[in-house]
């Protein structure tokens, strides 16, 4: 008979039985530096004080567990990825020290206002997913740094979107944006922005106060020209504009948009484009 899988003692209550149908509750493994892996069951009530991290992606589910919520007080990373989850519970956002939610692939269409309550939350996954609109109230979840949000029919940024001053990654691909909020430059923390697959046409001024802006995916829009306000941000060192109806890149003013001279620019991919006024002559 093969030998079981080593669990840390640590997971275990002495009232809980060792026998082999309990411990397949619990699948450890190392994905993403996850704890335990739980499937949907009870035998690991009174355990709330060790657990930190709940992985139940690919699970088949409908509705998130209940059991999550046994471990509101010390939960800090979840994962629902690839179920079918249609709606997010009140019960979740008790979970307060939860500093990464992972909800990719289900069939949620909006994002409940209760999310403000995860003040503590820096990561948001909640891609290929039905949600619309973000509520406003996402303002207060002011620790946020990472949210990925492609594959959802998002029109549009609510104003309280750019009050979360500490984000430095932000995926909006394939979404339905035609434009971004005037304000959009207070998120001068970011360093990595793609919206690819919009229709957006034009980008904010306020845009420039991306000083920390590394990266800028704009391909699969609906640019006619490079948007001049890119030419401020000098620490870019990648810029996509490819499958866009690019006719020219302008000049800024009399002077031409050089990227050396300007940028780091290490990487600019302008595939489609119909012709070159004099700039971009200074790229390797």
């Amino acid at each position: 008979m093969p030998s079981l899988p080593f669990f840390p003692s640590s997971l275990f209550s002495s009232s809980i039985s060792s026998s082999p149908s309990t411990v397949q509750c619990l699948e450890m493994t190392t994905k993403r530096k996850i704890i335990g892996r739980l499937v949907p069951c009870r035998c690991f009530r009174g355990e709330e004080e060790v657990i930190s991290v709940l992985d139940y992606s690919h699970c088949s589910l409908q509705q998130v567990p209940k059991e999550i919520f046994s471990f509101e007080r010390t939960l800090e990373e979840l994962y629902l990825d690839a179920n079918q989850i249609e709606e997010l519970p009140k019960q979740l956002f008790n979970c307060q020290a939860l500093r990464k939610l992972s909800m990719p692939d289900n069939d949620l269409s909006n994002l409940p206002t209760t999310i403000a309550s995860l003040v503590n939350l820096r990561e948001l996954d909640i891609s290929k997913n039905g949600i619309q609109e973000f509520p406003d109230n996402i303002k207060c979840c002011k620790c946020l740094s990472v949210v990925e949000a492609s594959v959802n029919p998002i029109a549009k940024l609510p104003d309280g979107f750019t009050q979360l001053l500490n984000l430095t990654q932000l995926f909006l691909n394939d979404a339905f944006l035609e434009y971004l909020p005037a304000n959009f430059g207070r998120l001068s923390k970011l360093r990595i922005l793609e919206l690819r697959e919009n229709h957006l046409k034009t980008m904010p001024k306020s845009i420039h106060r991306l000083s920390q802006l590394e990266r800028l995916d704009l391909g699969s829009n609906e640019f006619t020209e490079l948007p001049e306000v890119l030419e401020q941000i000098h620490n870019l060192k990648e810029l996509w504009m490819d499958n866009n109806s690019l006719q020219k890149i302008p000049g800024v003013g009399q002077k031409p948009f050089t990227a050396t001279s300007s940028h780091n620019l290490f990487h600019l991919s302008l595939a489609l484009m119909k012709s070159v006024d004099g700039g971009c002559d200074a790229l390797p």
